[in-house]
């Protein structure tokens, strides 16, 4: 049988089909070469359950018996979508892998036992591709609170992977490079996002899950593979039973092809829009002023607000959102869930403060950490031991609060009892949802293992954010989970924007800033620009640059501030308004390499067909020079306007910057190509 090709806009899938199970070669989008050739291919679907294992005793998720008796049964081709059906004729199991056209492709399993009895499976593989060699650098991220996306290279054949391979003796190799996530913060360690660049191709991928996941890169004797995954038996303790009545679907993920590392971003960018399921709403991408970072810190009165919501007005803030704190009368980590408005904090109600933010021409928000019951709550008493998430009967307790399981209509009512009397008292049209608690590996309720439990608990919750946005279309919601603890496209192709840090030292948050659209697209990275009244000038302008090329996220005591730092959070709100025009078309670069957590020197560009605009930050005092390669020379200071100790120097495909600051100072420039 021929090979069956498919292709995407950017991505070229080609599948062997033979007498062997369907395998899987990725290539570019016909201009570059193939990352190795059809014998490279390997299995697409990896599959263990209980009894039936690897063919090799290894640590890894490839070489599986299940996996290797699958066999080619039809396909369906509608042009935007490829449907394969493989069964394994001596257990009757069958999987489809479902393959959507993107810029790259969304890909995902479906498993079923359609005969008599059941499998109880241990490991589904969403999508496995072939590699022509392991001879590659890897680009992933750890990541953590205050501290998130923090990028590295690792050359796998100098690490994880080494060659053991040589004549006369032919092992098999068993090693793995393995990078997975655990619990319900799907980005609490690491980032469910990488990029394999070769000499000639990369290739990238996401895993769109909103809990545990697992990655992994090796070879066998046939060459490379690249897995992606869900969670796992072996790391998550997840199984499932599959029957006439009980299928199973894997998480999706997403796969892109690019020529470096940076086309490969690119691609991931434009995958990244083709998956999120944006609402005439989100064209909105408005200023949203939020009182939390670096100004109340959870600490909200009518007194204190009142002039942070006429100040933000001024600037020309477009939401207000009043951030922890809100519904509190003292402590109150575990005492949350009743969410409704203080009797202490507001001297005349909450109405008198969100009637100002109405009234100074706003729309108003709220903080709320919609998934936990504090154990103190006396909401805590009143839902069911069926509403929480449990072991062994026993709910789940992490940090002074239960864990709500949005499988349970009782949690779900609470949750929709709750937004819609905010909605409707308080015409709120902005939360921010937090997540601060984390499940650990999940729940048995119901009979599931724990890890099958949490994954129905991830997906109910996204099923409850689907249901409230139909219910509420003009609702914007930004996810948060102590910061960018849960930044994954399960949550972000449905929510507005991504918080992408807690960071409150603006240095610190620079190369945060700089490296997060390699992970979320720029038109959804809410970055916090908290400027400072009374710091240096250069101090100010730095807290604001971290803000201008994504969303900018406004903080700070504005109340407090003189004219001229008003001017210049006016002036900075300006910039971002004229990237924001082009945001949702614009594409990341890294000039200098995507940025390690102590660089002197951050650039991060966002690049369109006619404009790029590069923010850079020299994060150490006195003089310093840097060139940059950068293909266009027209070169315009964008934020401040002014060069003030900066100078630009343009020379062919170059661009060389000098700052003469005595102290830490950014800028953004906007580079055109000659007229």
């Amino acid at each position: 049988m021929k090979p069956l090709h498919w292709n995407a806009p950017e991505l070229s899938l080609t599948f062997v089909l033979d007498d062997g199970p369907v395998r899987l070669l990725a290539e570019g989008d016909g201009t570059r070469r193939a990352a190795g050739t059809p014998d490279a291919a390997r299995p697409m679907v990896e599959v263990t359950a209980v009894g039936s294992g690897n063919t090799l005793s290894t640590s890894r998720h490839v070489d599986t018996v299940l996996g290797h008796r699958l066999r080619y049964v039809r396909h369906d081709d509608t042009g935007t979508t490829l449907r394969i059906l493989q069964e394994d004729p001596e257990s009757g199991l069958q999987v489809t892998s479902v393959f959507e056209a993107g810029a790259g492709v969304r890909a995902w399993s479906e498993v079923a036992h359609p005969g008599p009895g059941t499998l109880r499976l241990t490991f589904v593989s969403s999508l496995v591709v072939g590699l022509g060699s392991v001879d590659v650098e890897l680009y992933s991220a750890e990541t953590s609170w205050m501290a998130e996306s923090r990028w590295s290279a690792q050359r796998l054949r100098s690490g994880a992977l080494a060659d053991i391979v040589h004549a006369p003796h032919q092992p098999v190799a068993r090693s793995r490079a393995a990078v997975t996530s655990l619990d319900s913060w799907s980005t609490g360690e690491r980032l469910p996002v990488g990029v394999l660049v070769d000499q000639q191709y990369a290739l990238g991928w996401q895993i769109e899950h909103n809990g545990p996941w697992h990655y992994e890169i090796g070879e066998t004797r046939y060459g490379g593979y690249l897995l992606l995954s869900g969670p796992t038996d072996q790391e998550h303790q997840w199984s499932v039973e599959v029957g006439a009545d009980s299928p199973f679907t894997t998480v999706p993920v997403s796969l892109v092809a690019g020529s470096d590392r940076d086309s490969a971003f690119a691609a991931l960018t434009r995958q990244r829009r083709a998956v999120r399921r944006r609402r005439p709403v989100d064209d909105r991408m408005p200023v949203v002023y939020n009182d939390y970072m670096n100004t109340l810190l959870g600490d909200p009165t009518t007194e204190k607000l009142l002039p942070l919501i006429d100040a933000a007005a001024d600037v020309g803030a477009d939401y207000f959102c009043i951030d922890a704190g809100w519904y509190a009368e003292g402590d109150w980590w575990n005492t949350v869930g009743a969410w409704q408005p203080s009797t202490t904090r507001f001297r005349n109600g909450l109405g008198e403060v969100i009637e100002r933010i109405h009234a100074r021409g706003m729309v108003p928000g709220l903080w709320l950490e919609p998934e936990v019951i504090g154990t103190r709550s006396p909401i805590a008493l009143e839902l069911p031991d069926d509403a929480f998430l449990t072991r062994g009967g026993t709910r789940v307790t992490q940090s002074g609060r239960y864990l709500l399981d949005l499988r349970s209509p009782a949690a779900r009512q609470h949750l929709n009892d709750t937004v819609d009397r905010l909605i409707a008292d308080f015409g709120v049209g902005f939360f921010k949802f937090d997540n601060n608690t984390t499940t650990g590996p999940g729940t048995d309720k119901g009979g599931t293992s724990l890890g099958q439990g949490l994954l129905e608990h991830n997906r109910a919750l996204l099923d409850w954010l689907d249901d409230l946005q139909a219910r509420h279309p003009d609702l914007l919601i930004e996810n948060c989970a102590s910061g960018a603890m849960r930044m994954d496209y399960a949550m972000l192709s449905r929510l507005h924007l991504q918080s992408t840090s807690d960071q409150e030292h603006p240095l610190l948050y620079a190369p945060i800033t700089a490296a997060a659209p390699a992970t979320v697209l720029p038109e959804q990275a809410g970055h916090w620009a908290y400027p400072i009244s009374g710091s240096t000038r250069e101090e100010f302008v730095f807290a604001l640059v971290n803000g201008i090329p994504g969303r900018l996220y406004l903080s700070g005591h504005l109340n407090r501030m003189d004219a001229k730092e008003l001017d210049l959070v006016r002036s900075a709100l300006a910039a971002h308004r004229e990237i924001l025009a082009d945001l949702d078309t614009l594409v990341p670069s890294w000039p200098l390499g995507l940025p390690a957590w102590g660089d002197e020197w951050i650039a991060l560009a966002l690049d369109g067909p006619s404009v790029s605009y590069l923010a850079l930050w020299h994060r150490a005092a006195g003089p310093s020079t840097i060139t940059l390669p950068l293909p266009r020379s027209n070169v315009v200071p964008h934020f401040p306007t002014d060069l003030d100790g900066w100078t630009f120097t343009p020379t062919g495909d170059s661009l060389t910057v000098t700052t003469t600051t005595p102290e830490p100072s950014a800028r953004v420039l906007r580079l055109n190509d000659p007229a």
